[in-house]
């Protein structure tokens, strides 16, 4: 084939531009546009499939190919080469595409003379509207340049098709917005809030796509830039956020960062001299980011995708004039609803006006999250295409609790959850005027009440709870929040931090849980089929040992001459334990050496979330100081059943006679061979679970900082002699569960849970 001729993309840019100023369909203007695309590229074929439904690409235009093929050739997405380009978001560019694994044939099209193949995906907001392609006779490479070229091209596409021959609603498989709607979520932050609905930050529309002038533009673009960051700066500044500190402070100043990042103007900048404008440039820049960064595992990076696309969004606004929803009149109890959000957008918005939040995406560990959490925001996310459902102004309730989300709720429902405040309103008080009050039952006997943590801004909860000290710090948090792994001196100051808050009250350090869900983005990603049952935790410790006694150092140097409780997870067999002590015994060996005082009392345990340990439990005796049972992947394991599965639901029971029994069994072998037993998980921070552990035989319950209230309420009600005989006299039965059981017998007896 030969080379692409001299007129660039610029003028392609500028021959798509009069054609789709011209009075004509859609479809009309879709088939001048092959043909010119073709032309410029000298191809001989060029085709553009698009979604018709959410898993099914449809031939909308060709030259070359069959013309009889239009809209009657379909294939599902990941099907052939087409489907594989749209599956991954990702251009193509193959000598020989027949002779691709891969290749799909479709004996209408005709396509049988063609031997190469480039094509593109067609992108809008960071989704997959199809597939742009050319195709020739010859085997030949395409250049780096000519692919540049048809992604530049497959974006004005998009613009066009969009609305014209695409219903974006169509694509999300919705059925609309129809009356009263549940949606489950992910419950982010804890609160409950009833309210109007506010769309966050309409999508901002770019109109003019082509430059006139590609310098102007490019200057345009800088202003926007200097603008934009001179607006963060300022935002930041504000007398409120100035007296954040630690995790609050450092996530603002991180977003910041992305702000300065040469790299992103940079790109910008390319596809702005490739004739595109400055708006232009800035939407094809986040569309290829977003799809490429969607296409990621790692949790870290996904997270950092959100403050990028804010950014995106803020610039976009400045270079076409347009405000930020949360200047608009705000209702005074907005809930906002967002595909994703990023720390200066949630800051944005009056909090005196801002009843909760949703999101379609989000995690726990985000960083609009860790804000929201900070700032007593009840949020849920992962709803799934939630714009899609509802219009500003629809009323909506946000269950924080439960990770649900009530859009135009029915009459009935909306007072249950009025009521629900109001209860909620009315416990809070009652959890405060308990706050002094130790957890101890009607018969006598105290139950350690201890909080989990991870971060900074999680300290702060073991004042406010009066939690007997925290039983579980996730030590991974601080490795996954950073862009490089924290040096031994950054550790050592934290946990002495961390240590320094508790004062008297014990910190139970869990060494890296790495692994799984659970990876640093800066280290090198493996795919394993089963990652919750793969190289990870104390597995990986024990294969990367450098990485585990770096840290114990670091948390022995923390202690300083004070009381330090360290555990390992994911603990399977007694002789992963013992290599892991033995670490801890190097380190303490290095500290004689180096005349560093050793931690006045040292307490190294396991984390029991492997069913095999608890069957070795005797064996541990004189080896493990104490044994902390992580239910939620004990219990996971044991049913063989992901607890994140909302097919499995009903088979991850927690109340079920075989969950119950094998718990009663940790207690009563971890009392035989005289260790000291604690439980942390979801189960402990449930107030009807919680109740259940403690008539087990459990003393001691590490649970969220938001749950110490609630439980301590159960506790002080709770006859615990009386809950042991009706608890064991069922660990018998062969139902699937005694939950409705104990909520009987929680009504009788008087127990608040």
């Amino acid at each position: 084939m030969p080379e692409r001729g001299a007129t660039g993309p610029r003028v392609l840019l500028r021959r798509l531009r009069e054609v789709m100023a011209q009075p004509a369909s859609a479809q009309v203007r879709l088939d001048r546009i092959v043909k010119i695309i073709a032309a410029d590229m000298v191809a001989e074929v060029c085709s553009i499939y698009l979604k018709r439904q959410p898993q099914v690409l449809e031939l909308f235009a060709t030259e070359g190919l069959n013309p009889d093929a239009v809209h009657k050739t379909t294939m599902r997405v990941g099907e052939g080469l087409i489907g594989d380009i749209a599956a991954n978001a990702a251009a193509l560019n193959l000598a020989d595409a027949q002779a691709s694994p891969k290749f799909a044939y479709k004996p209408e099209t005709g396509e049988d003379p063609y031997q190469s193949l480039m094509g593109v995906p067609i992108l809008r907001d960071g989704r997959v509207l199809g597939v742009l392609a050319v195709q020739n006779q010859t085997r030949r490479h395409y250049t780096d340049e000519e692919v540049e070229a048809l992604e530049t091209v497959a974006m004005v596409v998009a613009e066009m098709v969009t609305g014209d021959l695409i219903d974006p609603a169509s694509l999300s498989g919705e059925e609309g917005r129809i009356g009263p709607r549940l949606v489950k979520g992910l419950a982010l932050c804890d609160g409950v809030a009833i309210g109007t609905a506010v769309l966050h930050e309409p999508r901002v529309e770019v109109h003019s796509l082509i430059a006139e002038d590609p310098e102007a533009e490019r200057m345009r673009l800088l202003r926007a830039v200097d603008e934009l960051r001179a607006s963060l700066e300022e935002l930041f500044a504000r007398a409120e956020l100035g007296a954040m500190k630690g995790e609050h402070r450092e996530i603002l100043e991180t977003y910041l960062m992305f702000a300065e990042d040469k790299g992103w103007l940079r790109r910008m900048t390319e596809a702005v001299e490739q004739g595109l404008t400055a708006e232009a440039a800035a939407e094809r820049v986040h569309n290829e980011t977003r799809a490429r960064m969607l296409r990621q595992t790692d949790p870290y990076l996904r997270e950092r995708l959100h403050d990028l696309d804010d950014l995106t969004n803020r610039l976009l606004r400045k270079l076409v004039g347009e405000e930020t929803a949360a200047v608009y009149a705000l209702p005074d109890d907005a809930v906002v609803i967002a595909r994703a959000m990023g720390p200066a957008e949630l800051l944005d918005y009056p909090r005196d006006k801002l009843a909760g939040v949703v999101l379609e995406d989000g995690s726990p560990t985000a960083h609009v999250t860790i804000l929201a959490r900070a700032l007593d925001i009840p949020m849920v996310g992962r709803v799934g295409e939630m714009a899609d459902l509802l219009r500003t102004g629809d009323p909506v309730i946000v269950d924080g609790e439960a990770g649900e989300i009530h859009l135009r709720p029915a009459p009935d429902v909306l007072e249950a959850f009025r009521a629900k405040t109001k209860l909620r309103a009315q416990r809070r008080a009652a959890f405060a005027r308990a706050r002094t009050l130790p957890p101890v039952t009607r018969d006598g006997v105290r139950i350690a009440l201890n909080m989990n943590a991870g971060l900074p801004f999680d300290l702060p909860h073991l004042a406010e709870t009066n939690a007997d000290g925290i039983g579980l710090f996730r030590t991974e948090l601080q490795y996954m929040i950073g862009s490089e792994m924290p040096r031994l001196n950054a550790q050592s100051a934290f946990y002495r931090e961390v240590l320094d808050t508790a004062g008297d009250k014990p910190v139970v350090f869990r060494t890296l849980d790495l692994g799984g869900d659970k990876l640093l983005p800066y280290g090198r990603q493996l795919h394993e089929d089963n990652p919750a049952l793969g190289w990870r935790a104390i597995r990986m410790a024990l294969d990367r040992p450098a990485l585990l006694r770096y840290q114990i150092r670091a948390l022995l140097e923390a202690a300083g001459g004070r009381a330090l409780w360290l555990m390992f997870p994911m603990v399977a067999d007694v002789t992963e334990f013992d290599a892991a002590r033995a670490l801890v015994d190097h380190e303490l060996g290095r500290l004689d050496r180096f005349g560093k005082p050793r931690p006045a009392d040292l307490k190294v345990g396991a984390m029991l979330e492997v069913p095999s340990l608890a069957m070795r439990i005797r064996a541990m005796a004189g080896r493990a100081d104490f044994i902390s049972v992580g239910s939620n992947d004990l219990l996971q394991f044991y049913f063989a059943a992901d607890r994140g599965n909302p097919r499995l639901a009903g088979r991850y029971e927690r109340l079920s006679p075989a969950a119950l029994g094998l718990l009663r069994h940790i207690v009563t072998e971890a009392e035989a061979a005289g260790i000291p037993v604690s439980l942390c998980g979801e189960m402990a921070g449930r107030p009807l679970e919680a109740m259940a552990l403690v008539a087990l035989g459990f003393r001691a319950l590490s649970m969220p900082a938001a749950a110490i209230g609630p439980v301590k309420l159960m506790v002080r009600s709770l006859t615990i002699a009386t809950a042991e005989r009706f608890i064991l006299d069922r660990l018998t039965s062969p139902a699937a569960t005694i939950r409705r059981e104990l909520e009987e017998f929680a009504f009788h007896e008087g127990v608040i849970v």
